[in-house]
Formats: C-alpha cells, sequence, structure tokens
C-alpha cells in the first residue's frame, strides 16, 4: 500500500471527527522524530533499517482507523465517557485490526497491524486491548503510542481543551517506564524542539496540506 492510499483511508477518520483528521498527520510527524532521534543514539539498529523506518511512518496515521465504526454519540462526546461507553470506544483497536487485514497487502500487514491493534497498550501492562507490557508489544506499537498521546493531550479535543506544552512534556516524562518504553519516551524528549515546532506548524493548516 503506497503513501496516497494510507492518506486516504485516513481521511476516512477526518470525515467522523475533525480533530482527528490532524490528529493523524501530527502523529506520524511525531513519529518520525522519535523514530530518527532513536536511531541516531544507535538504539535498535537491527530493527530501525531504512524500510522499517519508511513503512512505521507511513503506518502510523492509520492508528486510529477502528474509530470510523465508533458511534457518533461516544466519538464525539463532550463530556467524560461512563465505563461502558469506554468499553466500546477501546474495541476501535481491533475493529481497526480488521480493517488492515481486509485493505493491505500481506507483506506490508504485520506492521500497520500492530501499530493500529497495540498502540493502546503500556509498558506496565496496564493498557488495552491484551495488557501486553514491556517489549511483549511491538515496537513500533511503543513508539506511536508516545506519538498518539502527546498530541492527544496537546491539542483541542470534544471533551476538553489542549494541556500547555510544557504539562504535555511533563506527562510524557512522568510516563517512562510505566507507561511508555523508556528508550522511546527519552528520544521524544530528546526532540523537543522539533516536536514544538511540529505542533506549531500542523496545529492550523488544512489537513490536505499537512499530507504534502
Amino acid at each position: 500500500m503506497n503513501k496516497k492510499n494510507v492518506i486516504n483511508i485516513s481521511a476516512l477518520i477526518e470525515s467522523r471527527d475533525s480533530s482527528t483528521g490532524k490528529h493523524v498527520f501530527r502523529v506520524s510527524r511525531y513519529t518520525k522524530l522519535i523514530v530518527a532521534e532513536m536511531k541516531k543514539l544507535g538504539y535498535y539498529s537491527d530493527i530501525l533499517t531504512k524500510n522499517y523506518i519508511k513503512e512505521l511512518v507511513k503506518f502510523a496515521s492509520l492508528h486510529d482507523i477502528g474509530k470510523i465504526f465508533i458511534p457518533d454519540s461516544i466519538l464525539t462526546k463532550p463530556d467524560k465517557l461512563t465505563e461502558e461507553e469506554f468499553e466500546i470506544m477501546k474495541r476501535h483497536t481491533q475493529l481497526g485490526g480488521e480493517i488492515v487485514l481486509s485493505l493491505i497487502g500481506k507483506r506490508q500487514r504485520e506492521m500497520a497491524y500492530n501499530i493500529v491493534v497495540y498502540h493502546h497498550e503500556k509498558w506496565n501492562g496496564k493498557g488495552y486491548p491484551m495488557g501486553l507490557s514491556g517489549e511483549e508489544t511491538p515496537l513500533c506499537a511503543r513508539i506511536v503510542a508516545i506519538a498518539d498521546v502527546f498530541d492527544a493531550i496537546s491539542a483541542d479535543r470534544c471533551y476538553r481543551k489542549a494541556m500547555p506544552l510544557e504539562e504535555c512534556f511533563d506527562i510524557i516524562e512522568r510516563g517512562i517506564g510505566s507507561d511508555f518504553d523508556p528508550i522511546a519516551a527519552e528520544a521524544f524528549l530528546e526532540a523537543r524542539e522539533e516536536a514544538e515546532r511540529v505542533h506549531t506548524e500542523f496545529s492550523d493548516k488544512e489537513v490536505q496540506n499537512a499530507s504534502d
């Protein structure tokens, strides 16, 4: 699947929730920053090949594709979700995995599937859908998880306003070794200046411009 097709699929998410539209592109950019910093620091050199990085950055945009099956009443609810609603929301990971299996060719399927299904797992095993811990979660998903959380808290959402950037970086730092892979999280913090530029550059631009 080429980049254009991935962008077209990601646009389906935007049609459900305008805030998510920009979100998927920023997550892709933050993912690129993290993996570039990890490679520069010499981590996972056997995994972080040129092709792996290319596919990781491309498929990061698909991480929330399963949300197209989540009811609007939950996806755009302006208040905190009930426990029952949150259980429904959590299904977007596995629903997204089913989409990947049906749309993406076998050669590229593993990377996309791992990102979509496991990007809400946590380093301490308290995430979902499987409760994986540490390196049980695929590396690609551990990286996207940081990009996803940072963008979720640093941008306006239907249920709350964006947090100040200083607080957002503090949340990532406090989550090292509990919520987040320590190496990937430290790499993101090392790339803080670049992350701030991504946040500014894509905050008010149209999604289509962000895909160029």
